[in-house]
């Protein structure tokens, strides 16, 4: 409704015409004719790559049903992760002690994964504005976002077992205290607020910077035998030091066997690394070539 009332305000602000009658009654109401006749010419909206995919976050059932789909098998095989004490959903990389003495825990993102914040998205499509820092930081602080389907019963149900759900995710540190309110308001079991770990945690011996979670990964692995993982990007269960197509496929290759039993991947086509890996990862290219080169991405199988 915001949408469709906003263009309409701008096409009537379009068409008013300003024309000077100097008092000329037949002048006057020609002026008013036409300036309602333009009036009603109501502009095209201008394109947005994410409004289908928000729509389908926000509105289909198909999204509800991937979502409760995922976190029941996921529930399915707790019983048998928790049983074998060698079960653990670390890559080598992230594992460099014995897991097996070690309390159970599972890891999850935050964004997409338990969090549904397409609200926020729907923001930038209604004021025509791309993804910044200073929104998204008003969003979390509102501690507004609600809970996606089947997350919350599955881990709470993991950590009435006893297991540790740490939420690894690439919000800031700093933004910590909002986002366990907004957890603990939706309903996650987050006893302490340890158990958040944000971009900027401090892991000692370990040289982390930026985006990748390995780092984080390896601090929950020191202390726990992760049974499982749940995200919506690659980069949620493996480093992937090479962010192309290609790069993203031979990340995940070596680990497949463990998709849907010890990683657990939900949909998110509004964003992720997957978009800018389209185009050689270079955010200074204009919308128009960003397009383009998602063009150039696809198969039309002719």
């Amino acid at each position: 409704m915001r949408l469709a009332v906003s263009f309409l305000s701008a096409a009537l602000l379009a068409g008013c015409v300003s024309v000077a009658t100097h008092g000329d009654p037949a002048a006057s109401a020609a002026a008013a004719q036409s300036s309602a006749s333009s009036a009603y010419v109501v502009q095209a909206p201008p394109p947005n790559d994410d409004l289908n995919a928000t729509v389908w976050f926000q509105t289909s059932v198909e999204r509800d049903l991937v979502f409760r789909q995922v976190y029941g098998a996921a529930a399915a095989h707790l019983g048998a992760a928790l049983a074998d004490k060698s079960w653990d959903a670390l890559p080598k990389g992230d594992r460099s002690n014995d897991p097996s003495g070690l309390p159970p825990a599972i890891i999850v993102d935050v964004d997409e994964t338990v969090l549904d914040n397409s609200p926020e998205q729907v923001r930038q499509i209604v004021d025509d504005k791309p993804f910044n820092d200073a929104d998204w930081n008003a969003w979390v602080q509102q501690a507004a976002a609600k809970p996606l389907p089947g997350a919350v019963e599955f881990l709470s149900a993991a950590a009435a077992k006893g297991v540790t759900v740490f939420y690894v995710s690439n919000r800031e540190a700093d933004q910590a205290e909002a986002t366990v309110a907004n957890l603990r308001k939706a309903g996650f079991p987050i006893a302490d607020a340890n158990q958040f770990l944000g971009k900027g945690t401090v892991v000692e011996g370990c040289q982390g910077t930026g985006s990748p979670k390995d780092c984080r990964r390896q601090l929950v692995g020191r202390t726990h035998r992760v049974l499982m993982q749940f995200g919506d990007q690659v980069g949620d269960f493996i480093h992937t030091a090479d962010n192309s197509p290609a790069g993203r496929r031979a990340a995940v290759e070596p680990s497949l066997d463990w998709v849907g039993e010890r990683w657990w991947t939900l949909p998110n086509p509004m964003y992720g690394a997957w978009e800018p890996a389209l185009f050689g990862n270079d955010w200074s290219l204009s919308p128009v070539q960003q397009r383009a080169a998602k063009e150039a991405a696809l198969d039309d199988a002719r």
